[in-house]
């Protein structure tokens, strides 16, 4: 993506923000643009397809590894089973379904995939990366499919499909969206999480925050920009709820890269912040679920 248009409305009216750095595999600097008509924030010259897959391989990305290693994952860990059980909930509640067909797009190391088909449901999982998939089969039993299933798959098969943190990590991002919308039935329902640049905690840290996770994600979204996204691409925004654990995570680590070392006091009452803004407007949540249907 180069610096015009918008990746999202096309917009020519664009501008540079902040230099971010990737904290994780490169330490290279990515810029981050922003459009002034549907106020996305995009990273500017990402890496193309072939060559993206570099910028996953790390012990220190989570959703890949299932690392437990260090403070920060450890607490990921803590909390999951919680989050897992917060999503299954969700979902039942908008689809009004207790079993159903259900897919999850960056499934990770398949932790949810699992979780659902406990539950009764359906489940299937795609993800890219070879070795995440080889860590759902060798920790959780579950075969997840490689990402050239997603243009394969039956139109009109699911109830719900899921994209817990993954829309931000799509190119072609309106031809992904309209494919979503030809896999869901007449009632199915999309459930997609994405971090909010403009929370507390973005504000905060800046350049330093970790939900930017350059050059991985490629937009960053604001609820502004979420909404003009759903409606460009025909879909009806019926939800929007928060995830309040996201807040201590992404300031957790935040917190590391800016100032070098780990500080669970500083982090934890940013998220707490973070976390009290949100109570009385929850569109400054540190991370927000969009519930959409067709």
């Amino acid at each position: 993506m180069d610096a015009t248009p918008c990746p999202v409305c096309k917009s020519e009216q664009v501008h540079f923000v902040l230099n971010a750095q990737d904290h994780t595999v490169s330490h290279e600097f990515f810029e981050i643009w922003e459009c002034h008509h549907c106020s996305v924030r995009f990273t500017r010259n990402v890496p193309p397809p072939e060559s993206i897959g570099r910028y996953y391989q790390s012990e220190n990305y989570i959703s890949h590894s299932n690392t437990r290693q260090g403070l920060i994952n450890s607490l990921y860990h803590r909390v999951r089973n919680h989050t897992l059980s917060l999503k299954y909930e969700l979902i039942l509640s908008a689809t009004g379904l207790k079993h159903g067909n259900h897919l999850d797009i960056g499934a990770g190391t398949g932790a949810f995939v699992q979780y659902m088909h406990r539950k009764g449901w359906a489940s299937q999982g795609i993800e890219p990366d070879v070795k995440a998939r080889q860590v759902a089969f060798s920790d959780h039993r579950t075969a997840l499919l490689p990402a050239e299933s997603f243009s394969s798959l039956p139109e009109a098969s699911f109830d719900a499909i899921s994209l817990w943190h993954v829309l931000e990590h799509v190119h072609g991002l309106q031809q992904y969206l309209e494919h979503l919308k030809k896999l869901l039935k007449p009632s199915g329902k999309l459930f997609i999480a994405v971090p909010n640049y403009t929370s507390y905690d973005g504000m905060k840290y800046k350049e330093n925050w970790a939900a930017y996770d350059v050059p991985r994600h490629f937009y960053h979204f604001s609820p502004g920009s979420m909404k003009y996204l759903l409606d460009a691409s025909r879909l009806k925004l019926t939800r929007m709820e928060p995830m309040w654990f996201d807040s201590f995570y992404i300031s957790l680590l935040s917190e590391k890269y800016a100032t070098g070392h780990s500080s669970l006091i500083r982090g934890f009452l940013t998220g707490t912040i973070s976390n009290i803004k949100a109570l009385a407007q929850k569109e400054r949540c540190s991370s927000l679920i969009y519930v959409a249907g067709k």
